[in-house]
């Protein structure tokens, strides 16, 4: 294990948890009642607000501001925190804030880059693997599943949902959830076609890895529940009866059917602002 290494002009608390071998930068300020575990890099000039907890090997670049207070009008004032797990990397200008609620959490999983200005808001929880391009942009309440890739700018509304290996196209707007596997786009985003690409890509991690077999069912239950004209809800049942015993076939249907906020999608021959 490295050697601890703070530089000088960081401010840290005397009331901080600094495990062995992290860095931190010049004039960077870690407030109280913050974790750090070990080997954890952090940049300069970057904030660690007090109750935010970060894991292992991660790595936090110039200006992220980390742990700061909910923007949410409800927040008072109150204990709440940040959890992030291990080997994540947050790069320039990253903003992640506390959870608006006493003793709650705005949660970031494991393995995920956020990149320039990405901004994750109270009570947001993102699994593992995800990626987030420049600019992406969460509103509270937000849930993104593993293996999730958002395009730079897009902007996700309060309490939408983003299924396991989901994609969001670049500055789309985003107000209704997106099934899992699935690739959405526009403004309103809608989806467009099964995330072929980015399950792919994702086949070299063994976590993320699925079956010749499911990704041939998956394009057979897309092909049912947004391009056969069936209402979404009868699609669910027609999928449902058609492919049986898989189990991310049936996470894609029980995720649409918990779905509060809807699953924005274009009809056949339905046109709507945005599509080509």
């Amino acid at each position: 294990m490295s050697e601890t290494n703070i530089h000088p002009t960081a401010i840290i608390s005397p009331k901080a948890d600094i495990a062995e071998g992290v860095s931190i930068g010049p004039y960077s300020l870690i407030e109280d009642h913050v974790q750090i575990g070990a080997n954890t890099v952090i940049g300069p000039h970057v904030q660690i607000d007090k109750w935010t907890i970060i894991g292992e090997d991660c790595q936090i670049f110039f200006g992220a501001s980390i742990g700061n207070p909910s923007k949410d009008l409800k927040y008072t004032g109150g204990r709440s925190f940040v959890r992030i797990g291990d080997r994540n990397i947050f790069r320039e200008y990253v903003s992640i804030s506390r959870s608006t609620f006493d003793d709650g959490e705005t949660v970031v999983g494991d393995d995920n880059l956020l990149m320039n200005w990405v901004n994750v808001a109270h009570d947001s929880v993102l699994g593992s693997r995800i990626i987030m391009a420049n600019f992406a942009t969460l509103a509270g309440h937000v849930i993104i599943e593993d293996d999730v890739r958002l395009g730079a700018y897009a902007a996700l509304h309060q309490f939408v949902r983003v299924g396991r290996m989901a994609m969001a196209g670049g500055c789309s707007k985003i107000a209704q959830d997106i099934p899992p596997f699935m690739l959405s786009a526009g403004h309103p985003a809608r989806v467009r076609d099964l995330n072929r690409i980015g399950i792919r890509t994702s086949q070299i991690n063994p976590l993320s890895r699925l079956s010749p077999e499911t990704f041939s069912l998956l394009k057979k239950a897309y092909r049912i529940l947004f391009r056969s004209g069936i209402p979404l809800r009868h699609a669910v049942t027609k999928v449902r009866e058609e492919i049986q015993g898989n189990a991310d076939v049936d996470y894609l249907c029980d995720f649409i059917e918990s779905s509060k906020r809807g699953i924005g999608f274009s009809l056949p021959n339905r046109a709507v602002k945005g599509d080509k």
